[in-house]
């Protein structure tokens, strides 16, 4: 178990960590680190306490996630990067060169685009979503790196100018079946866009429709 986390005057870790457990947060001890590392005042971490405990995502409540080593922005109600997710950006990574045309697509925040630009530099990097707020952050991460983030849904949001030049195509759809969304965790089901999770009626909706897409005039090299 991880050591109580060290705290500056004024701040009480051992309270933290018993509102983050009787909140049910498993990992309780590093999540109270978190907050304590984020708060400036007392005043402050109460009130991020007060959030993750009502249920809201902890990295909503930080304003980042840990995505590859990296620190992601995330903004409330944007899809958080899970790391379980970490394995598509390193395929994606591994048959990205210099110089290939890399899309992220369905990106939320831009993690997987911004894993595989820092990675590879030198690729001509490009993410896509339909939701507005996830565009806005994805633009956050992927520009300083040099990469577009484009906002509409699917290969419509994508430049004209990119069809036929896509090298590496990675996607994180939305893959939960419509009548399981009333399933999820809280956390999920409540703060998280019900675009980013909602795959139809069996999960698989979106990847039907992205991989109708690269058959019919994208043709990607290599589609993770």
């Amino acid at each position: 178990m991880t050591a109580h986390p060290s705290a500056s005057p004024g701040f009480d870790p051992t309270t933290v960590v018993a509102q983050l457990r009787a909140a049910g947060c498993v990992f309780a001890e590093d999540e109270a680190r978190l907050l304590l590392a984020a708060a400036r005042t007392p005043r402050a971490l109460d009130a991020l306490v007060r959030r993750r405990v009502a249920g809201e995502p902890l990295e909503h409540v930080l304003g980042w996630a840990e995505f590859r080593g990296l620190r992601i922005a995330v903004d409330p109600g944007v899809f958080v990067p899970r790391r379980r997710t970490e394995l598509l950006a390193a395929e994606a990574v591994a048959v990205s060169r210099p110089g290939s045309v890399v899309v992220d697509m369905c990106c939320g925040s831009g993690a997987v685009a911004v894993a595989v630009g820092t990675a590879v530099p030198g690729v001509e990097l490009h993410a896509a979503d339909v939701d507005p707020a996830a565009v806005r952050c994805a633009r956050r991460n992927v520009g300083p790196i040099g990469g577009l983030v484009h906002e509409g849904d699917l290969f419509a949001a994508l430049p004209a100018g990119l069809r036929g030049r896509v090298g590496v195509l990675v996607a994180n759809a939305p893959y939960v079946p419509t009548d399981a969304i009333a399933t999820m965790p809280q956390e999920a089901r409540d703060h998280e866009p019900r675009v980013a999770l909602d795959g139809g009626h069996d999960g698989l909706d979106v990847q039907r429709r992205v991989a109708a897409g690269a058959r019919s005039g994208w043709r990607p090299v290599v589609t993770c």
